[in-house]
């Protein structure tokens, strides 16, 4: 008996790649653009390092028609001449005389497209906001090209890539002109979760515990190119010492070449993220312009826009009887957070990290830290907690009104009626709640109840690195994540 496999299945195992280590949620939108029946106009964004022209060279290795990438602070005649070599590269015979504007390369390049016989003709724009330089007529020519010619086919696949990405954001994503809506698809790629560092670490040689990866996405907030460079014959301290406190280490001049890269007029971004760097659960819009000088309109609008576009900060509702809803602007991103608080000269009490690991002041740190690892894993706790298809939101809660004072470090409102209050801890051995303690949480519990008029069940949450202590104290908590549940993939 002879059995027919569907074209499309054919093509979907064909382009699922295995040396691509987890994204397979992208990997499935970028199959389905594939095998689409119309012309896709694709934009991958995301901060520098995260890996996005790895993804879409290693997904379409084979489906590759064209691909060519802008010059890092080029001027306009080179970044012409070096698209048009890219050309020939690939196959347009050389021309009589070499194209004078952008509008003539895309001429060319609609040349190219028609030799090819391929079903799907596949093309990767990388570093897009370097070929648009100052009155090039760059964004005139790429806006003809699709709407005269692309967008009427139905075998093109345009995928445009940049790390900058507040050009991403105003001149691509949010264009009024004529790309306006012209997008198909986007593609916002985000770091590594625990489980994608772990199995990028064990694919490498390394043999790091989870709670070394842990402390590693911490420091480095699980970014490929960065975990790329972490060397297997040292140890995890080690590495942080030789990449990040030598003088000429690898990533020492990182975080200053990360903001420059991606956002045009960077001192006002790291002016906010310097500001946030110092509230550990964020600011609202008021005291950031308090606190940076920077005018409350539409300039800090686009940086507060463009660093939650990219997961630098995030936006959340902070509920205080006192004073109602507010937004609050959170730093959440692991290297920023670790720069200003040991590597920058306003903050640097930390020469070695190796010598550091029992200190108080790494515990204080990996304490809140630990916070933001299991608020960027709520997939995992939900699953953990068997929510996972529950609707959800999570904020942070702090009295404002009593004396005494209480914060609760992650609350999970949920729609089946039922708050879970979420402790955080941090810790290399399973946690003891001691009487003291039970009556804190007591305490906090009666609180949040009292002050936030709550009438849904509570459930009291411990998430720890390595579980509870089962004592006569422990019996208060209702249910318990460790560092383990937040490794499931």
């Amino acid at each position: 008996m002879i059995f027919f496999v569907p074209l499309w299945q054919i093509i979907m195992y064909k382009t699922m790649r295995e040396n691509i280590i987890g994204r397979k949620e992208e990997q499935r939108l970028l199959e389905r653009i594939y095998n689409s029946d119309k012309s896709e106009f694709v934009a991958v964004y995301g901060r520098r390092r995260v890996g996005k022209t790895f993804l879409i060279r290693e997904f379409f290795e084979n489906e590759l028609i064209f691909q060519t990438s802008g010059l890092a602070h080029d001027n306009c005649k080179r970044q012409i001449k070096s698209f048009y070599e890219d050309l020939i590269e690939y196959g347009l015979p050389r021309q009589d005389a070499p194209p004078a504007d952008w509008i003539e390369v895309f001429l060319l390049l609609r040349t190219l497209l028609k030799t090819s016989s391929a079903r799907r003709k596949v093309l990767l724009l990388d570093e897009l906001p370097w070929m648009d330089t100052p009155r090039s007529g760059f964004m005139s020519a790429l806006e003809h090209f699709w709407n005269s010619w692309a967008s009427a086919r139905h075998d093109i696949v345009l995928i445009v890539c940049g790390s900058a990405t507040s050009w991403m954001m105003d001149k691509l994503i949010n264009n009024h002109g004529g790309l306006h809506n012209r997008l198909t698809q986007r593609i916002l790629l985000s770091p590594f979760t625990l489980s994608e560092c772990e199995l990028f670490l064990q694919r490498k040689g390394f043999m790091f515990s989870r709670y070394d990866i842990a402390l590693c996405h911490m420091v480095m907030g699980g970014i490929p190119y960065y975990l790329d460079m972490l060397e297997t014959a040292m140890s995890l301290s080690q590495n942080i010492d030789n990449m990040l406190f030598r003088p000429n280490g690898k990533l020492s001049q990182e975080f200053n070449n990360l903001y420059a890269s991606l956002f045009h007029n960077s001192t006002d971004y790291i002016k906010v993220v310097e500001a946030l760097s110092d509230k550990r659960i964020g600011m609202t819009r008021n005291e950031i312009v308090k606190s940076t000088n920077i005018p409350s309109g539409n300039g800090l609008t686009t940086i507060l826009r463009n660093l939650e576009s990219c997961g630098f900060i995030r936006s959340y509702q902070q509920f205080a009887a006192t004073r109602g809803n507010q937004t609050i602007y959170q730093l959440v991103d692991f290297f920023t957070l670790f720069h200003f608080r040991f590597l920058s000269k306003r903050f640097q009490t930390v020469t070695m990290w190796s010598n550091f690991q029992n200190k108080a002041e790494f515990y204080a740190w990996a304490g809140l830290t630990f916070e933001l690892l299991v608020l960027q894993h709520m997939r995992q706790v939900k699953n953990k907690l068997g929510i996972a298809g529950v609707e959800t939101h999570e904020f942070t809660w702090r009295c404002v009104d009593d004396q005494q004072g209480a914060q609760v470090d992650l609350v999970i409102d949920r729609a089946d009626n039922t708050v879970n209050i979420c402790e955080m801890k941090f810790c290399i051995n399973p946690f003891e709640i001691n009487k003291q303690y039970e009556m804190n949480l007591r305490n906090k519990l009666a609180q949040f109840t009292h002050y936030t008029k709550m009438r849904k069940s509570l459930q009291l949450t411990m998430v720890t690195t390595f579980g509870l202590k089962a004592n006569t104290h422990s019996g208060i908590v209702t249910n318990q994540v460790t560092l383990d549940d937040l490794f499931v993939p």
